[in-house]
């Protein structure tokens, strides 16, 4: 770990790979020569229109986009696709599915009710979200324009180990937190969405993979603004006014490191490691620590824990402790309250390994 840096396990922005960060410092004040930053320079530049084609080509590469398949790179993060979405594949339809296994799935849901009906297909809202119901449990609507689902939920730790089966219908996806991590089929998907804060950059863009059936504006509502078009974004090559710049260069120096790495299956693995590590922390503690997460549901990525049943003022002794240890940014989210560690990409190994290490000597002083 570098000088000065600690273990941080933010939701999101997220710790990055140090080699990542350093390439982008190397290049920060005159990126390969051209005498000007990334940031400086115009989007219509020869230098920065190779970024954003070595960009889309790696994310092609490295996750298996088919051929016909649109890549957009959206400003604005998942959270405004929450609109996009129905504004763009409602079509005549009018009414699309949700599988509402969390918070965000929860507030795309709603969103799409401002420009059609969101249909709750599943809510898992009265076990807390804490669980993914079986599909015998979904009321799925064959004549749904789509079918969206959250594949995992950053504030409530909850995580599909499948790509759901929704029929004939097409399936949206927001996978704004494990993107990245593990291989997805894409082609299963009528869209793929994901704010790339968590696993693959900063904040300020999403990435979005659009089977060419909604990329022609076939399915765009009349009031679709502009600047939410997919047709719009696919046509422009992403750039129908100054992109992200930045974000989307960071994103391409990242998407190298991927594949220098071994792409996902080095990610998965190293997402397996770490999650596993933590688990077994948890689990071991004999009730010290909960996850109060079914097994099955349970996400690699955003690990959320009580401390003796949710005692808040051990619980802040812990964050405190944790600090000291250069373990930051474990509170959970101000609405679930707790405990969480997130285990993006960019968190080394050695990172959880301390985190673990710090966890038990803490149980072991205050377990009385």
């Amino acid at each position: 770990m570098a000088e000065g840096r600690v273990y941080n396990f933010s939701a999101g922005p997220s710790v990055m790979p140090l080699e990542v960060l350093e390439e982008v410092q190397k290049e920060l004040v005159n990126y390969k020569g051209s005498g000007m930053s990334v940031m400086e320079m115009s989007h219509r530049s020869k230098e920065f229109m190779t970024i954003a084609s070595e960009a889309e080509k790696d994310l092609r590469d490295i996750f298996g986009v088919p051929s016909d398949y649109k890549v957009l790179m959206n400003q604005g993060g998942a959270t405004l696709q929450f609109a996009s979405i129905p504004l763009n594949m409602l079509g005549t339809e009018g009414k699309a599915d949700y599988l509402v296994t969390g918070q965000w799935s929860e507030k795309a849901a709603k969103e799409c009710n401002k420009y059609g009906t969101g249909q709750v297909a599943c809510n898992t809202k009265a076990s807390k979200f804490t669980t993914i119901p079986g599909k015998s449990e979904w009321k799925l609507d064959p004549e749904a324009a789509y079918v969206h689902y959250c594949d995992n939920e950053t504030v409530n730790g909850v995580e599909f180990s499948y790509t759901p089966d929704v029929g004939n219908v097409p399936l949206v996806a927001d996978m704004s937190s494990n993107f990245c991590s593990r291989a997805i089929d894409v082609s299963k998907h009528a869209y793929i969405y994901a704010g790339i804060q968590k696993n693959l950059g900063p904040a300020g863009m999403a990435v979005g993979f659009v089977h060419p059936s909604y990329a022609g504006g076939e399915h765009e509502l009349k009031i679709c603004p502009t600047y939410m078009s997919f047709k719009t974004t696919a046509d422009n090559g992403s750039m129908y006014n100054t992109p992200a710049c930045f974000t989307m260069y960071v994103m391409g120096e990242y998407l190298k490191y991927t594949k220098q790495k071994g792409g996902l299956a080095y990610w998965a693995e190293q997402s397996d490691k770490k999650s596993t590590m933590l688990y077994n922390c948890i689990d071991g503690s004999d009730g010290f620590y909960c996850c109060p997460v079914e097994k099955s549901a349970r996400s690699r990525m955003n690990v959320p824990f009580t401390i003796k049943g949710g005692n808040e003022e051990l619980e802040k002794k812990f964050l405190d402790g944790a600090k000291k240890e250069k373990l930051y940014t474990l509170a959970g989210h101000r609405s679930v309250g707790g405990c969480r560690a997130s285990l993006y990409n960019g968190m080394p190994i050695e990172g959880v390994e301390k985190l673990t290490s710090f966890m038990k000597s803490f149980m072991d002083e205050n377990r009385q």
